[in-house]
């Protein structure tokens, strides 16, 4: 991957270099996110479980925080879903295509003035 390329992008791009149409390339680059979220929850999990001795009350309410997290999310995420799916129906990637450059132009220098400001 190129540093600055959304993985999201970088599929959207490959599945329409492999002539799908729009709409199907964002509908793969979202369900090709499912096992990536997955792994990461299962890795973020496992990790928290070595490092952490909770007693079985903070368990059971950090269980509960965490379910009905995962289902505000997931709701959130479909929503999300369908109106990208939506727009892009309507725009294109156009208009993506310029927020990604202003939104890197703005990383860019907010890194390099940043970075002058601590080393003076």
């Amino acid at each position: 991957m190129v540093p600055g390329v959304s993985r999201s992008a970088a599929s959207i791009v490959g599945g329409m270099s492999q002539k799908l149409s729009r709409t199907a390339a964002a509908e793969f680059s979202f369900f090709l996110a499912v096992p990536t979220m997955f792994g990461a929850t299962l890795k973020d999990l496992w990790d928290f479980h070595k490092h952490n001795t909770l007693t079985a009350a903070q368990l059971h309410d950090d269980v509960v925080s965490l379910l009905i997290g995962s289902a505000i999310a997931f709701i959130v995420a479909l929503l999300a879903i369908k109106s990208f799916i939506t727009f892009l129906e309507k725009k294109g990637f156009k208009l993506f295509g310029v927020y990604r450059i202003i939104a890197g132009i703005a990383i860019i220098i907010l890194y390099f003035t940043t970075n002058a400001l601590h080393a003076a």
